[in-house]
């Protein structure tokens, strides 16, 4: 088991890991929408999207991967009517054929963000 850690992406708010490896498997823990350099969340579920995504792209990254072999992502969402608006940023990042994914509507998030996304990567 091999720890992932990067300044390219929000670090652990609290007793985890912001990635491990095991084997040729990466799993990310959820990344909320913080911008790692000014530690800003943007406004708006488009930009909390655009933000969470580009956080997993990092830290996929930083253990040697690409964002193009994620294999399962689960997002959690604070209200599903933002599902149309997530899902056309969520198709910037990636390709066919795309990871398996859930989507979970949730009561609460870290830091009242309105989206949570993990993913599982092949490295």
């Amino acid at each position: 088991m091999k720890e992932t850690k990067t300044t390219n992406a929000p670090a652990a708010i609290g007793p985890y890991s912001q990635a491990i490896t095991v084997g040729n498997m990466l799993f990310t823990s959820g990344q909320i929408p913080i911008d790692p350099a000014t530690g800003n969340i943007p406004q708006g579920v488009e930009a909390q999207a655009r933000q969470a995504l580009t956080n997993v792209k990092n830290l996929i990254a930083a253990a040697g991967g690409s964002i193009e072999n994620t294999v399962k992502t689960t997002v959690f969402i604070q209200n599903m009517g933002d599902f149309a608006k997530i899902n056309e940023i969520y198709a910037e990042f990636f390709t066919e054929p795309y990871p398996a994914r859930s989507c979970v509507e949730v009561a609460k998030l870290p830091k009242d963000v309105l989206l949570e996304v993990e993913a599982i990567v092949e490295l």
